[in-house]
């Protein structure tokens, strides 16, 4: 059995390389990191969007990139180099998937974290005040304080009479009568004349 002490001094001190990496500002750092991605995904995300599954992969996509970019930060690897790593990778790993843009915007938001938190220069005071700034925008963003949010719904509509546009009027009162809610604005999509029914998204306000 080989001990430290019979091991020359060079290779003691490359033994303990991992832990000088592994510093007191590595665990603050991850710390921040970890609660700011924690309150923007659960408590801004989730509420709204109820995706189990998009909250995994965010957090998981989060931790990953702050270890790997964090180390790689050690070999003089730029700011601008590491997040053009992981944003292409992202891009290319969900194009094909059905993934709406709402949702592609937080995984962003989530990289963007790890990397801020992994190699900005400063202490952790200094990232916990950019990860605030970031986590309060998109709370404004997303919440009612700034604008009315605007959502859609797809209905099949049997009364084709009514799409033409002149009697659009017409049909936005109908529409508003049979869903109950004040529609803002509506358009017309696939339309089945055999069928005599259109597709159509009704735009409203929720309330």
């Amino acid at each position: 059995m080989i001990l430290l002490q019979d091991l020359p001094v060079e290779e003691v001190e490359k033994s303990f390389q991992l832990f000088d990496k592994l510093s007191i500002k590595f665990f603050q750092r991850l710390a921040v990191d970890l609660i700011a991605v924690f309150v923007l995904i659960r408590f801004i995300y989730f509420p709204i969007y109820r995706s189990r599954e998009n909250v995994f992969t965010f957090f998981i996509f989060n931790i990953i990139i702050f270890f790997i970019t964090y180390f790689l930060n050690k070999v003089e690897m730029s700011m601008g180099a590491a997040f053009g790593l992981f944003a292409v990778f992202a891009m290319l790993r969900y194009r094909t998937e059905d993934i709406s843009i709402k949702d592609m915007t937080y995984m962003f938001l989530c990289i963007a974290m790890g990397l801020i938190n992994s190699v900005t220069k400063g202490s952790w005071d200094d990232l916990a005040l950019l990860s605030l700034i970031i986590i309060a925008i998109t709370y404004l963003l997303e919440s009612k304080l700034l604008m009315k949010k605007e959502v859609s719904r797809i209905v099949m509509y049997e009364n084709i009479e009514l799409i033409k546009p002149e009697k659009r009027n017409e049909l936005i009162a109908d529409l508003e009568k049979r869903l109950g809610i004040k529609v803002n604005h509506v358009t017309i999509g696939r339309i089945d004349f055999l069928r005599d029914a259109a597709q159509i998204h009704v735009f409203y306000y929720e309330e």
